[in-house]
């Protein structure tokens, strides 16, 4: 097993390739993304179809295998989250290599 950290994001879809494109920049080895997911935070009700919602959301989950990566990520990730919105979560975790 490997110590990672594990990361994810929670973003407006429209925002989904800007997060992507900052994966490839630091050379994130892969991800996941759900479209349509839906919540609340503190910018209200986020939804594809929910009470007239006119914003969806998406969740990207990946990991980061290094600390150095992880600290670029939240350099990189920190201005577009305060942008547009959003939520980025990291925990440690453990990768099964196989």
């Amino acid at each position: 097993m490997q110590d990672v950290k594990k990361i994810e994001i929670i973003i407006d879809t429209f925002h989904i390739q800007d997060v992507l494109n900052i994966l490839d920049q630091i050379k994130v080895s892969g991800y996941t993304v759900i479209k349509d997911t839906s919540g609340k935070g503190d910018r209200g009700i986020s939804c594809s179809d929910y009470l007239d919602c006119d914003f969806t959301g998406s969740y990207i989950m990946t990991v980061c295998t290094n600390e150095k990566q992880l600290n670029t990520l939240i350099e990189l990730i920190k201005p577009l989250l305060k942008k547009v919105g959003g939520i980025c979560l990291f925990s440690d975790a453990k990768w099964v290599i196989h």
